[in-house]
């Protein structure tokens, strides 16, 4: 079922830019700047309606997104979700565009998982370790990384690190410096907008990273619930009304000239609610 999925995935991808090529001049003026750049999903958990993996595609779809990210499913009881959802992907011609695989150290299953679903890339955490110095956390991280690059270059997948409140990596010069060290093109950044706000500038981070921002997480941040009501409410707040200055992180993506993925991981919910969400990531990456 997956030995042709990643072609079929872009032909897919070839086929719609030459259907966005031949829209009218109206629907042109009408578009975004980012809309040809930027192709907008959800992390799969986010949908909380009581429906089959086909039908939980097909609503993403309808709504207007682009793709899906679940999260890694290694158990033995979790493999019929996982063809399900990778034969609803491939009957939908909708992606799943990458898998979220936290900090789990067996980084080769998952990219062997992300493979069989067509996608594209494994988010991996890298976490502050207290047992340890931070320095022997720094080489062992990248040591766990290290062994699974060969198997990602062949499979073709991204090993992403995202920036989290993991007490690490939580600066933009020491997580460029982390990949950098790491040197294949198949490790780079999953850069979460949001989760920097707390300690700097999403658009100052771009700058850094450059190019290394593979794929983006959206979220939105407010400082002054941080301060007054505590630190995990701030994301409590709808994209576009926050912290986060939005027109500057898309001034900074035109300067990378950032092509891919934006993933919003914020609250889910029903149709309704995934309907704001495709409507405010709309508007604030002005698709």
């Amino acid at each position: 079922m997956n030995s042709n999925r990643r072609e079929f995935l872009q032909s897919a991808a070839v086929a719609t830019a030459a259907i966005a090529a031949g829209t009218s001049s109206t629907q042109q003026a009408s578009a975004g700047e980012f809309s040809n750049r930027i192709r907008k999903a959800v992390k799969y958990h986010m949908i909380q309606e009581d429906l089959s993996a086909e039908d939980k595609l097909k609503l993403l779809k309808d709504l207007g997104f682009d793709g899906v990210e679940p999260r890694t499913m290694l158990k033995s009881d979790q493999a019929d979700t996982v063809k399900a959802i990778a034969k609803a992907s491939e009957k939908l011609e909708f992606p799943v565009h990458g898998i979220v695989h936290s900090s789990n150290p067996d980084i080769i299953s998952a990219i062997d998982q992300a493979a069989f679903y067509g996608a594209t890339s494994v988010l991996h955490v890298v976490r502050d370790n207290g047992r340890v110095s931070y320095l022997k956390n720094y080489e062992g991280t990248q040591a766990i990384i290290r062994k699974a690059i060969e198997h990602a270059e062949k499979k073709k997948i991204h090993i992403l690190i995202e920036n989290v409140w993991a007490s690490f990596l939580i600066e933009p010069l020491t997580m460029k410096r982390y990949v950098d060290e790491l040197n294949s093109p198949y490790v780079q950044v999953y850069f979460d907008v949001g989760n920097v706000v707390r300690w700097g500038y999403p658009h100052q981070w771009i700058e850094v990273l450059g190019k290394r921002c593979e794929k983006l997480d959206i979220k939105e941040y407010n400082l002054e619930i941080a301060m007054n009501d505590g630190m995990r409410k701030a994301f409590d707040v709808q994209l576009g009304e926050g912290t986060v200055d939005w027109a500057k992180i898309r001034k900074e993506l035109l300067k990378i000239d950032y092509k891919g993925w934006a993933t919003a991981e914020v609250r889910g919910g029903d149709r309704k609610r995934l309907a704001e969400v495709a409507s405010q990531m709309d508007r604030v990456l002005d698709l």
